[in-house]
C-alpha cells in the first residue's frame, strides 16, 4: 500500500504535537522557579517586617544574578539542539558538558565577588538599618548556591536540547517541595530564622543541580562522551553566551527604566506598576513556553540539514504565539474584576491600574510573536542579531518612556511606551524571520 503523500494539515498537526510536547512542560518549570521566592517569603514573613524586607533586597540581587546568566540555558539548548538533528549524540552531550563546566566557573567567580561585596551591594539597594542586618546574612549564605543554580539553567539547556522538557520540570517541582519542608524545619524548628531560610534554599539548588548532573552523566557515559572540562569547548560556549549576555541585559535595563519612571510618577502608579509587572510576568512565562520549544525544534531541524522543515516550524510557532497572545489578552480583561482585589484596596491604584491593563492585553499578540521570534532565532544559534536587536529597542525605548513624566504622562503613557517597545522588537525580529539570513544549517552554525 502506498503512504499518503504528505500535506500541509498533517504538517501543522506534527508541529503542534512538537511544540505542545515540549511546551507544557516547560511552562510547569518556568512557573516553578519563580515559587521558590514566594515560599521563602511566605515563610520569612511570619519573623517580621525587618526579615521580610531584608529578604526582598536580598532576593532582587540574586535574581537578577541569575537572569543575567540565562544565557547559559539559551545558548546550549540550541548548540545541543543542533548536533541531536546532526545524529550525533555524543558531541551534543559533550557540548552540554562544556556549557555546566562554563557554568561552575561562572558561579566561582560570582561567589567570590558577592561574598565580600554583600554590605555594599546591600546598601546599594538602599536598605534601611534594621532590614540591612538580615539582607547581608540572606545574602551571603544564599549566593553559595549561585554556581548549583548556574549549573541548573545550563543543564536545562542540555536537556531542552536534547527535546526533554519533562525532566526540568519534575525537577522544578521536587525542588519547590523541598525548599518549601527546609525553610520550614530550618526557620522554625532549627530556630535559625533567616539564615535557615537561606540554608534550606541553598541546599535545594544543590540537590537539583545533583539531580540533573546525574541525568546528564548518565547519558554522558550511554553515548562514551567525555566528562572532562575541555578549553576550547567552554570557551565556545561563552563565545556564543556572549550576544545573549547584552541581549538579556538591554532587557533589564528596560524593565529597571521602567519601574524607576513609575517611581518618579508617585506611590500610586509605582504600585500599581508593580501590580501589573507580576501579571506582565506571569504572561510571560506562558509566552516563553511557547519560545522554549522553539529554541530545541529549530536548532534540532537545522542541524539536520532541513531547511524547508525549520522555516515551516517557525512559520506555524508564529502562529502560536498570536493564538496565545489573543488569549491571554482576552483573559485580561476578563479576570481583572478578580485579579485587582487580591492585590490592592486602595481606590487610587484601582482607578490607575484598569486603563493601563487594557493596554497590556491589547499588546499580548504582540508580545506573542516576539517571544516566538524570538526563540526561533535563539535557536537558529542567532545570537549577533539578537543583540543588536536588543540595543535598538533600548534606544528607542529609553527616551520615549523618560518623556512620559516630563510630558505629564501616567501610568497608562508609561505602558504605551512599553508596548513600543514590544512592537519595536517585533519589527527588528520580523525583518530577520522574513530575511531567511538566520537558516544556517549544519551540526554547528
Amino acid at each position: 500500500m502506498n503512504q499518503a503523500p504528505a500535506t500541509p494539515k498533517n504538517g501543522r498537526r506534527r508541529h503542534d504535537r512538537e511544540i505542545i510536547a515540549l511546551a507544557v512542560p516547560a511552562f510547569g518549570a518556568l512557573v516553578a522557579e519563580p515559587l521558590f521566592v514566594m515560599v521563602d517569603s511566605a515563610v520569612v514573613g511570619h519573623l517580621g517586617t525587618p526579615q521580610l524586607a531584608g529578604l526582598g533586597i536580598a532576593a532582587a540581587l540574586l535574581m537578577t544574578a541569575v537572569s543575567i546568566f540565562v544565557f547559559l540555558a539559551y545558548a546550549t539548548t540550541a548548540a545541543v539542539a543542533r548536533r541531536v538533528g546532526a545524529g550525533d549524540l555524543p558531541a551534543a552531550i559533550r557540548q552540554g558538558m562544556d556549557g555546566i563546566w562554563l557554568a561552575l566557573l561562572l558561579g566561582a567567580v560570582v561567589v567570590a565577588a558577592a561574598m565580600p561585596t554583600a554590605p555594599w551591594l546591600v546598601d546599594v539597594f538602599g536598605a534601611s538599618d534594621t532590614a540591612a542586618p538580615y539582607a547581608i546574612t540572606y545574602l551571603r549564605i544564599s549566593v553559595l548556591g549561585i554556581p548549583a543554580m548556574l549549573v541548573v539553567l545550563a543543564a536545562t539547556g542540555v536537556l531542552r536540547g536534547l527535546q526533554d522538557t519533562r525532566t526540568p520540570l519534575y525537577v522544578a517541582i521536587g525542588g519547590f517541595t523541598a525548599n518549601a519542608i527546609l525553610n520550614v524545619t530550618l526557620v522554625y524548628g532549627a530556630g535559625l530564622g533567616i539564615a535557615g531560610s537561606a540554608w534550606g534554599t541553598v541546599i535545594a539548588q544543590a540537590a537539583m543541580a545533583a539531580a540533573y548532573l546525574i541525568v546528564v552523566i548518565r547519558g554522558a557515559r550511554k553515548h562514551g562522551a567525555s566528562l572532562r572540562p575541555d578549553a576550547a569547548g567552554i570557551r565556545a560556549s561563552a563565545r556564543a553566551g556572549v550576544p545573549l549576555l547584552i541581549r538579556t541585559l538591554s532587557l533589564r535595563a528596560v524593565l529597571m527604566i521602567a519601574t524607576a519612571v513609575a517611581a518618579r510618577l508617585g506611590d500610586v502608579d509605582i504600585a500599581a506598576h508593580q501590580i501589573i509587572l507580576s501579571l506582565w510576568s506571569l504572561t510571560a512565562f506562558a509566552l516563553d513556553a511557547i519560545a522554549i520549544a522553539g529554541q530545541a525544534i529549530i536548532g534540532r531541524y537545522l542541524g539536520a540539514n532541513d531547511e524547508k522543515g525549520a522555516r515551516e516550524a517557525c512559520r506555524r510557532m508564529v502562529e502560536w504565539g498570536i493564538g496565545c497572545g489573543i488569549v491571554l489578552g482576552v483573559l485580561i480583561v476578563l479576570v481583572r474584576p478578580l485579579f485587582i482585589p487580591l492585590f490592592t484596596s486602595d481606590p487610587s491604584v484601582k482607578d490607575a491600574l484598569l486603563p493601563a491593563l487594557l493596554v497590556v492585553a491589547v499588546s499580548q499578540p504582540i508580545a506573542g510573536v516576539v517571544f516566538v521570534l524570538d526563540g526561533v532565532l535563539m535557536g537558529a544559534g542567532d545570537g549577533r542579531y539578537l543583540a543588536w536587536a536588543m540595543l535598538v529597542t533600548l534606544a528607542v525605548f529609553a527616551p520615549v518612556a523618560l518623556l512620559v513624566p516630563v510630558l505629564g504622562g501616567g501610568l497608562t503613557a508609561l505602558w504605551w511606551a512599553m508596548t513600543l517597545m514590544m512592537a519595536v522588537r517585533l519589527i527588528t525580529l520580523w525583518v530577520r524571520a522574513r530575511s531567511g539570513r538566520w537558516v544556517v544549517t549544519g551540526a554547528t552554525r
